[in-house]
């Protein structure tokens, strides 16, 4: 027996998961790294796994928004040491593969491999589970996974901001700095304000935009966003959302709006939402089986952009430690991004709260 821990398992959708003492397998093949969790995020991708929206099988162990500390790693390319902090990736690369080799790492064609390859998990009947996202399983107190889906991190940062990066902020800030490129002086529209619309806002605002505007029917997430950097906030089920953003905009649209909740009919909103020449982001992820469908000749004529983009087009390795840096300089709230704070046994009233929709993270 090399550890024991404790760690939630998701073993059926829509069914509480379960709380278990399991047993971890020590690392062995090369590149394999122990990690003790720190904390973790509760994030609207696990839910979707959860609900059966994502294909990921039951009989694995959810979580994916982690940061801790090193226990041991084995015959690492990285150089990561015992005691080394770091943060989980949920789309690990491998650094080989034309994606890699591209500076498009965030959809390393490798990943899945990576991340779920190894079932270092043992229940007491001698079944065996897998990390669900990456590998990462940030709802166990421990794991072990690939180098891969790793980045160190300073050791001076708090663990419950520095899980946060590990996903939505980093899907949200890099969106507007990366896959949009927002720019000084411009506006912006944000459908969604959970912790990666809130992301997107925080992104927006570091760019420099004038207007931004946070779209959502939630009172508490269009409070959370005007402190966090929103000009402007709208309730789509008082304000028709267009016709808000068209009158703030002289009637043009703004410059870059942003879908962060992942449905057809907003992804169409977001289109709208957009001024000609201007861009439409799509961070959400919507069901696979879903479409979208757009005015074919006004995309044209009028020079609209749709930008698709996955973990906000992020060079994790680079751009962690360069949003830790934005939050140390105060860029960068992460403090009024963590609503509640909860311990693993609580993971089921996590998932509530999330489902009841006034929590950020």
């Amino acid at each position: 027996m090399y550890a024991r821990m404790k760690a939630c398992l998701f073993l059926a959708n829509n069914e509480p998961m379960v709380v278990e003492e399991l047993t971890l397998d020590p690392p062995s093949a090369p590149g394999e790294v122990h990690v003790k969790w720190a904390a973790t995020g509760v994030c609207h991708s696990d839910l979707s796994v959860w609900e059966g929206k994502l294909p990921v099988p039951p009989g694995s162990i959810l979580g994916h928004e982690g940061a801790g500390v090193v226990v041991s790693a084995n015959e690492t390319k990285s150089g990561l040491q015992p005691g080394d902090h770091v943060i989980g990736v949920f789309q690990p690369s491998c650094g080989e593969c034309f994606y890699c080799r591209s500076g498009q790492a965030y959809i390393c064609d490798q990943a899945l491999a990576i991340g779920m390859g190894r079932t270092p998990f043992n229940r007491s009947d001698g079944s065996k589970l897998f990390g669900a996202l990456g590998g990462l399983a940030t709802f166990s107190e421990e794991t072990v996974v690939h180098e891969g889906a790793l980045v160190k991190i300073p050791d001076d940062f708090p663990f419950e901001e520095a899980c946060l990066i590990g996903c939505g902020v980093t899907t949200g800030v890099g969106a507007a700095l990366n896959a949009a490129k927002v720019t000084p002086g411009s506006s912006v529209a944000v459908i969604g304000c959970g912790g990666v619309g809130q992301a997107v806002v925080q992104g927006a605002r570091i760019a420099g935009a004038e207007t931004i505007i946070a779209v959502d029917l939630n009172e508490a997430k269009r409070a959370a966003a005007t402190k966090l950097g929103a000009t402007h906030t709208v309730d789509p089920s008082v304000d028709e959302p267009v016709g808000f953003v068209h009158g703030l905009t002289d009637g043009r649209g703004a410059d870059f709006t942003f879908e962060v909740v992942g449905t057809p009919e907003l992804q169409r909103l977001s289109y709208d939402m957009a001024r000609p020449g201007g861009a439409a982001c799509w961070v959400g992820v919507p069901a696979l089986s879903a479409e979208v469908t757009l005015p074919g000749a006004m995309v044209t004529l009028q020079a609209k952009s749709v930008i698709g983009t996955m973990y906000g087009n992020a060079n994790c390795k680079d751009d962690f430690v360069r949003f830790i840096n934005y939050a140390k300089k105060g860029d960068l709230n992460l403090t009024d991004m963590v609503s509640q704070k909860l311990t693993i046994d609580d993971i089921n009233e996590a998932f509530t709260a999330m489902v009841e929709g006034d929590v950020i993270r």
